[in-house]
């Protein structure tokens, strides 16, 4: 039996915290013993626990902005020990010994601590890429370097820019990507009630974006690019999908004030985040990811091709990866608003190639992008660190 420890940035459900439920949910138990500390209570903490999972809380410091100032940074180091060392003696109260210790995301930098403390090993899964700042690019790319002994990315995209900072041996890199529950997503989930609940007409066309309303997941891109074909399509409805972070909230209201300001407003929808992720995939016609910077390997594109849709997609990161330019959905040069509405025209118009490219975006994710394949690769990896460790 094999004890890891997981630690998370969070307990929301968006793309790294569904990957960690999918992954400790999916595990042998009879080879594999996991117990999940977070820092703040929330859905991800309440599914773990419905799925029998040992979950506890403790408010550790996450890597935020808010710290990337000289107070910020005395603050988060005198929090980061103290709260690493609560982790210690709730470990040592349930009588938890980790043989590995598993860091989930660059934003958790508690597993350095404790794996020197714990005497275990620390496998840190990578799924960002964070290009700026660059000195915290360059300080987090160290720290992986230098205290993981095995380093997961979720992508190629991920494992190149680590290799490119120079300060990671390619042997620590191993690329898994995600997978996504086909029992989950499929094309049979029902969603025909979010067609009253949105007011939408059954033969619209809907075009939407969903996730973190961020700086960089690219919803004013979307309306940029979209909003001019609402006076071409009378039948096209636009949906932005996400929340932002707390005390982001001013990135809401600005969606909002541009949505209001505009023309067609009726037929530009925006709502928080959803738990019905699975029906709200199925209700497009068409996803949309305009991340104007790298992003690693969106679940948000596997849920859509799980769901047989079509993805329009910027030209960097992980999504290259997942979607082939032309056969189930279109690549477009970063920023390039004016060909991405181009590419949008193109899958309104024809349904065809709507179609088609959804048959091929769900064969290639079966294909590619299981949740077996994704527990199963996972698994070797914990057993070959684990009797190393032993």
């Amino acid at each position: 039996m094999i004890n890891i420890l997981y630690l998370h940035a969070g307990a929301e459900m968006y793309g790294a915290d569904k990957i960690l439920l999918e992954l400790v949910s999916g595990l042998d138990k009879k080879k594999f013993n996991p117990v999940v500390i977070l820092p703040s209570n929330g859905i991800l903490a309440n599914k773990l626990r419905g799925e029998g999972i040992k979950t506890y809380i403790i408010d550790y410091p996450i890597l935020r902005r808010k710290y990337f100032n000289i107070n910020g940074i005395l603050s988060f180091s005198l929090n980061y020990f103290k709260k690493s060392k609560d982790i210690i003696n709730l470990l040592m109260k349930i009588n938890f010994q980790p043989d590995i210790i598993h860091v989930n995301t660059l934003a958790v930098l508690e597993g350095i601590y404790l794996k020197n403390k714990l005497e275990a090993k620390l496998l840190w899964h990578v799924h960002e890429i964070i290009e700026k700042p660059k000195f915290i690019s360059v300080v987090l790319n160290f720290l992986v370097g230098k205290y993981s002994d095995k380093c997961i990315v979720v992508s190629n995209a991920v494992r190149d820019h680590l290799l490119n900072s120079k300060f990671i041996k390619k042997s620590k890199i191993k690329v898994i990507h995600n997978g996504i529950d086909s029992k989950e997503f499929n094309p049979n989930i029902n969603c025909n009630y979010l067609f009253k609940e949105f007011n939408v007409p059954t033969d619209s066309i809907k075009v939407g974006v969903i996730g973190r309303i961020n700086a960089w997941k690219g919803q004013n891109d979307f309306l940029d690019a979209a909003t001019p074909l609402l006076k071409e399509y009378p039948n096209l409805y636009l949906f932005i999908i996400g929340s932002a972070f707390t005390g982001q909230e001013w990135r809401i209201d600005e969606i909002k004030n541009k949505i209001k300001n505009d023309y067609n407003r009726s037929r530009i929808i925006y709502s928080p985040f959803r738990s019905d992720n699975a029906a709200v995939q199925n209700f497009l016609n068409i996803l949309v990811l305009p991340s104007t910077s790298p992003d690693p390997l969106p679940t948000v594109v596997l849920e859509a091709m799980a769901s047989g849709k079509p993805i329009i997609g910027y030209d960097h990161g992980g999504i290259k990866e997942m979607v082939l330019d032309g056969y189930n959905g279109y690549l477009v040069e970063p920023n390039n608003c004016l060909e991405l509405r181009r590419k949008m025209q193109v899958l309104i118009k024809s349904e065809e190639k709507r179609k088609n490219f959804g048959v091929n975006s769900l064969n290639r994710q079966i294909n590619k992008f299981s949740m077996s394949s994704f527990i199963k690769k996972f698994s070797s990896t914990y057993t070959l660190i684990g009797n190393d460790f032993q």
